[in-house]
């Protein structure tokens, strides 16, 4: 069987992938292969369906990585509003929610369809395997379980990290990094739900359902946004965020009521009317069955009259820094990204490229940098997208 010719082929057909071809195929004739059905997968389900495809306070600040300023190059040459420019282009209605995080109106689907439509006239082939990548007199070829091979000169690694394998995710990337002598950091979970031994699930569990603003702390990191309690433990975004900070054995702290003087507030409640249980009293500060719940795991029981102001600040400052220790998270199957991936120390800053290898480069999830909850991974992923697509396309108009 004859093999097909492309200056670029782009593995992947996600966020990361679909765009870089828009800017790679002004250099040549470019091909995005995946082995999944449909594009654009993981932006479909995004958002509840809307897309949170970036946020407008997106900087290097907001990423994880070893090389904390690697980030910079390509977050700084294609921010948060070239791609808001772009949504607007299409006339796709957007909406704002809380921190910066911008939303469709309508569906996932129409980023989805801007970015095809972006893409022309590169090709896109699906339901397609690669099973061999091998690199000869500086072409990389690829061959697949169909049987078809490609060829090209750029070869753009856009498959994403483990993250939600029920979508296709693999670790095809991090394998092809390897065999090209890129050293790849440890990979785990991250912004996912963390979860409890039976001691912590003994009276976590009732709880199940509800949701309060928390800040939550862990390793010197805090985020303050809404937690939630499940059947498995804690989830909602402070819990999502500060999960790609927890590391095993590490405690988390949680301050069940971030804003106000809780404390005073207590002692206030005691002087108005001293004979309300202390419970009753915590209520009016926190979820009834949470404030019975907390109320017992301190053992705090009677009415607030019984209690001295040294003694409310006591207790309230356990609130404040409540200690809990995760046992794990809920995993790959639930996360949604990957932490780690391909070192950055051999990857080029500005273009993405391999420092091992001309033509290679690494974009997206599967790189050493993840985002925040909240839109920052999608802007990463059109960030570094077009650091390589545009690379690609300036080599070959300039004949190199």
């Amino acid at each position: 069987m004859s093999t097909a010719t492309f200056e670029t082929i782009i593995i992947g057909a996600g966020a990361a992938g679909l765009h870089c071809a828009a800017f790679a195929a002004k250099g040549g004739r470019t091909l995005v292969i995946d082995h999944a059905k449909k594009p654009g997968e993981k932006i479909r389900i995004s958002g509840g369906g809307r897309c949170n495809f970036t946020n407008i306070y997106a900087n290097a600040d907001n990423f994880i990585s070893e090389n904390p300023h690697f980030a910079k190059s390509a977050l700084a040459r294609y921010t948060q509003w070239d791609f808001i420019d772009l949504i607007q282009k299409y006339g796709i209605a957007t909406h704002e929610k809380t921190l910066g995080q911008q939303f469709c109106d309508g569906s996932a689907q129409q980023v989805i369809d801007m970015l095809l439509a972006e893409m022309a006239p590169a090709e896109l082939i699906l339901n397609t395997t690669i099973t061999d990548v091998s690199h000869l007199d500086g072409k990389f070829t690829l061959s697949t379980e169909t049987g078809r091979a490609f060829e090209c000169s750029n070869l753009i690694v856009a498959c994403g990290g483990k993250s939600i394998p029920k979508m296709g995710a693999t670790g095809f990337g991090y394998q092809l990094a390897r065999q090209f002598g890129h050293d790849i950091e440890e990979t785990r979970p991250g912004l996912v739900p963390l979860t409890f031994g039976d001691t912590d699930l003994a009276w976590m569990k009732p709880l199940a359902g509800l949701a309060l603003p928390a800040r939550i702390g862990c390793a010197g990191t805090s985020f303050d946004e809404a937690l939630l309690f499940t059947h498995r433990g804690l989830s909602g975004p402070a819990i999502l965020q500060i999960s790609s900070y927890w590391h095993e054995t590490l405690p988390i702290h949680v301050n069940f009521h971030p804003t106000g003087d809780l404390a005073n507030g207590m002692i206030a409640k005691k002087h108005e009317n001293g004979r309300r249980g202390i419970a009753t009293v915590l209520a009016d500060f926190l979820p009834n069955r949470l404030a019975a719940t907390l109320c017992d795991q301190m053992q705090a029981t009677g009415n607030i009259a019984q209690y001295s102001d040294a003694a409310l600040q006591d207790l309230t400052a356990k609130l404040q820094n409540w200690p809990l220790t995760p046992i794990g998270t809920e995993g790959y199957r639930t996360a949604e990204v990957t932490l780690g991936g391909v070192n950055t120390d051999g990857l080029k800053a500005r273009t993405m490229e391999s420092k091992t290898t001309k033509g290679l480069y690494f974009i997206g999830e599967v790189v050493d940098v993840t985002g925040w909850l909240g839109g920052y991974n999608f802007q990463w992923a059109w960030s570094s997208a077009h650091a390589a697509g545009t690379a690609i396309a300036k080599d070959q108009q300039s004949g190199d």
